[in-house]
């Protein structure tokens, strides 16, 4: 008897699950039929990262950046998968030497983004990083992986959750990154991941009022409407190359809060 293949089915990634659109629908791209996100999915999707967000900025920043490390280790042992689906085994290499990179950044950011300051009087003062909240991301075309993982990870290392609009064109390396970040310790919640249609999903994340940053620096031709509607709740909005890599990548979407106490005796 002869066995048919099983083929695969690409679904969304909300809230650690992988469920397919509540709408039902599916667009075709990469030769696959792939979800198509409803503006119920987003609102479903800010909803899991609002809720996951605490407890990824709780936990230290030693065991996020174990996570993460987790999640690379993750990418390499399905690095066939994605080369496959991605522009080659050159970008998941790259992308998976970024997520490592950016790991490593976890437990030195206070050290470097934060400060000890100078008061004239018996007390400490210190700045210390904070996580913004809940972050989208329009992701970009080219490169579908690496550009995706340059912005997801900078996100992540600061105790952010997000959620992700993949690539339109190119969406299946992004869901194959899902199945690897299902298969780690992050948490679920923390990444969600659509895909759909660009034009008619980055408005309504974009214009979301619990969203409390936006990268939009794989949304081409759309980004000036999308900062037009962040502005409503003064959302900040990022403008992401996808080839920068450095610790100031990871301070957009940090907050800084400056604390006093009294010097004891």
């Amino acid at each position: 008897m002869t066995r048919l293949p099983i083929r695969k089915t690409y679904k969304l990634f909300l809230g650690g699950a992988f469920p397919r659109s509540e709408s039902g629908r599916t667009y075709e791209a990469q030769g696959q039929n792939v979800a198509r996100a409803s503006r119920k999915d987003v609102r479903d999707a800010v909803r899991a990262a609002r809720s996951a967000q605490p407890k990824w900025a709780g936990m230290t920043a030693y065991n996020r950046g174990q996570v993460l490390y987790r999640v690379a280790e993750m990418m390499e042992a399905r690095s066939a998968d994605l080369a496959a689906l991605a522009s080659g085994r050159d970008e998941v290499e790259r992308a998976i030497d970024r997520m490592l990179w950016y790991a490593g950044w976890a437990d030195k950011l206070a050290q470097v983004i934060g400060t000890a300051n100078p008061v004239a009087g018996p007390y400490f003062n210190f700045t210390v990083p904070e996580p913004t909240g809940v972050v989208a991301i329009v992701a970009s075309d080219e490169p579908p992986l690496d550009a995706l993982v340059a912005r997801l990870a900078p996100v992540l290392v600061g105790g952010n959750a997000t959620v992700v609009l993949a690539s339109e064109r190119r969406p299946l390396p992004a869901i194959e990154l899902a199945e690897a970040l299902a298969t780690s310790d992050v948490p679920g919640g923390v990444v969600n991941i659509l895909t759909g249609l660009r034009e008619a999903l980055a408005p309504v994340l974009a214009a979301h009022m619990d969203v409390n940053a936006i990268d939009v620096g794989g949304a081409d031709g759309v980004a000036p409407e999308l900062e037009r509607l962040a502005a409503e709740n003064v959302k900040r909005v990022v403008r992401s190359s996808g080839d920068d890599q450095s610790p100031w990548e990871i301070a957009a979407f940090l907050e800084l809060k400056t604390v006093w106490h009294p010097i004891g005796r």
